[in-house]
């Protein structure tokens, strides 16, 4: 398995001539593969075409024919993922042993060792992720060059209601329900935490996989009711320096535990992956 996250592509604006255009199966039809899948039928990512959506309920209003994932295989060599961690960890292996490469948007899925383990002797497909909501992580990856970092913090703040979990407790959700002030849900390592909001943290695993150890990035949730913006605010100290990032994005109107941002961060993926000529990394 080869994972990566965008590559660097030429200056030249044109798509290249025997650069075959990708076939893409799009998995999921809510707040990210509805963005991703209308650009991508409107033709903004050169080189990259919808094939067909996979998704566990009846489409009607789909731009293109709606298959099961046995078949989206027979037929697509790139497959985008946008409907959750649960999918990544069911399909993702078979999806890389079949030869389709995989683009993950639910990047917490890969915070478990040994579903890793198990995509890194799949193949011959290959798995790329995106970063999603937040920035810097290149130059998180660049630091690595130059040693271990030290201490990295992830704090992330969203509105109450996207944040409660099913194993939460009646103390717990009472204190969400009733806030008036930030409150602190949860504190741990981006490798626990991911499992416990399976959709509204997956920036603690990109974070992770760009400083390449779970354990070392702690991440704090915190629910604020005033929080008409979801922000994140990345800490990192090495004795190379000490980095901050801080983004502050509109949550998604149809669904509020993800950013308007993310599925244009897919796209730029996408677009990289495919090999769009222009992009700047």
């Amino acid at each position: 398995m080869t994972t990566t996250t965008d590559r660097p592509t030429s200056v030249d604006r044109t798509t290249h001539p025997t650069r075959p255009v990708r076939r893409i199966g799009l998995v999921g039809w809510g707040a990210i593969g509805r963005v991703v899948g209308t650009a991508l039928t409107e033709g903004h990512i050169p080189g990259a075409e919808l094939t067909c959506i996979i998704d566990n309920r009846p489409l009607v209003d789909a731009p293109a024919p709606q298959l099961s994932f046995e078949d989206a295989l027979a037929v697509c060599d790139l497959i985008v993922e946008a409907a959750g961690q649960a999918v990544v960890r069911e399909w993702a292996e078979r999806v890389l042993d079949s030869g389709t490469d995989l683009l993950i948007a639910s990047t917490g899925a890969l915070v478990d060792p040994e579903l890793v383990d198990r995509l890194r002797a799949a193949g011959p497909g290959r798995v790329y992720f995106t970063g999603g909501a937040v920035g810097g992580l290149d130059l998180l990856q660049a630091v690595r060059g130059l040693g271990a970092l030290t201490s990295v913090r992830l704090t992330t703040t969203k509105l109450p209601a996207t944040l409660h979990q099913p194993w939460m407790d009646a103390e717990l959700t009472e204190r969400l329900r009733t806030a008036t002030g930030p409150v602190e849900v949860m504190r741990g390592t981006a490798r626990d935490v991911p499992v416990k909001f399976p959709k509204s943290t997956n920036v603690a695993a990109s974070v992770a996989l760009a400083t390449g150890d779970p354990d070392l990035v702690e991440v704090v949730v915190v629910a604020d009711p005033a929080a008409t913006l979801t922000r994140h605010v990345i800490e990192a100290v090495g004795p190379h320096g000490t980095y901050r990032f801080e983004v502050a994005h509109r949550p998604d109107a149809t669904n509020p535990a993800t950013s308007q941002v993310v599925p244009h961060a897919v796209l730029r993926s996408l677009g990289a992956v495919v090999g769009r000529a222009g992009l700047i990394l």
